[in-house]
């Protein structure tokens, strides 16, 4: 049994004293006992090494006590999985030198065997499980097939992703067979992630408000959806689209037990699109988290004010930027735990 279950009973629309909180990107780069590891350590030797995961994601459990930990990993140990060559290089990011343009490319993609090529991912799992001994709720997650889509065609990060849409528009049966191969994938994924003891899964669609609406639907919330259909019955699914506003209603429609929101929308918008009955998670700006800890304080209890305390969770809306203070995440978190209505 869970000592801290309040993630959970958010996720299951249960009257809570207050609100849970965690951060996207908690277990990272703003801490300096994260930076003491990276100094010794390249980037998927971290995630590929169980010791060092386990050990980087319960270290803001142990330092600015959330009440969830959320696996150390990178959404691109799926394309890695499925034959796509990724790099991480340092002042580009992700780098993959031979992204996928052609048909004959995407051919080449295969569903992998999960715990042949991911197998390193349910070991740590193991291995934070048994150290966070059932303190709070473990999350897994995953990018969005068409968040993983963008780098793989595009090859890089991009402020636009022209290429991997050009690809959409210009060769959509080959793109969507690619798309198509990345949720397989994830769905295994996910649910070997769940055998092994997650109690809740986030789908991460970063770049999802790079599309219009109506293309949306066809090329990200078309494949997202397929993911908590197979994945509602055996877990608590959150899922979070950056930019993705218009898109609510219908992930409103949808199974996942919880919707993720960025910073440009208000509490008010965000509960009537989605039918006020949803919980909901976010979304304060991470670069708020510069702000003096007494405004951070007062912005938090703002925030819970205008969503409510029930059926929501407390978060950023996007990761944790690198240059925020250690007690200014201290703050964010301590200021959720002291709520009063």
């Amino acid at each position: 049994m869970l000592k801290n279950d309040l993630l959970l009973r958010a996720l299951n629309n249960e009257t809570v004293d207050r609100p849970p909180v965690w951060m996207m990107r908690q277990a990272g780069r703003y801490l300096p006992e994260f930076m003491a590891i990276k100094e010794k350590y390249d980037f998927f030797t971290r995630c590929k090494t169980p010791e060092l995961a386990s050990e980087i994601t319960i270290q803001p459990i142990r330092i600015i006590k959330p009440d969830a930990a959320i696996l150390f990993s990178d959404i691109l140990v799926i394309p890695q999985a499925m034959g796509i060559e990724v790099e991480l290089q340092d002042n580009i990011g992700p780098f993959l030198p031979n992204p996928i343009r052609t048909p004959s490319d995407v051919d080449r993609v295969f569903v992998p065997d999960i715990n042949h090529t991911l197998g390193y991912v349910m070991d740590a799992i193991d291995m934070t499980r048994e150290k966070l001994n059932n303190e709070v709720p473990l999350i897994g997650f995953a990018g969005s097939p068409w968040t993983i889509f963008c780098y793989a065609v595009e090859g890089k990060g991009s402020k636009s992703f022209d290429k991997a849409k050009g690809f959409c528009f210009t060769q959509p049966v080959a793109a969507h067979l690619l798309l198509q191969k990345i949720t397989d994938t994830t769905i295994l994924y996910l649910k070997e992630k769940v055998k092994h003891g997650v109690n809740a899964v986030q789908i991460f669609d970063s770049w999802g408000g790079m599309l219009s609406p109506v293309d949306y639907q066809e090329f990200s919330w078309y494949y997202m959806n397929q993911i908590v259909e197979a994945l509602a019955d055996q877990t608590k699914v959150i899922v979070f689209g950056k930019g993705c506003w218009f898109a609510l209603d219908e992930m409103a429609k949808s199974k996942a037990s919880a919707i993720g929101l960025d910073w440009t929308i208000t509490a008010r918008n965000a509960r009537y699109l989605t039918g006020g009955k949803k919980t909901l998670q976010g979304n304060f700006d991470p670069s708020r988290l510069l702000s003096p800890i007494p405004v951070i304080k007062k912005m938090v209890h703002k925030m819970i004010d205008e969503f409510g305390k029930d059926n929501y969770i407390v978060n950023l809306g996007h990761g944790i930027l690198p240059n925020i203070p250690v007690d200014h995440a201290k703050a964010f978190v301590d200021a959720v735990k002291e709520y009063k209505q």
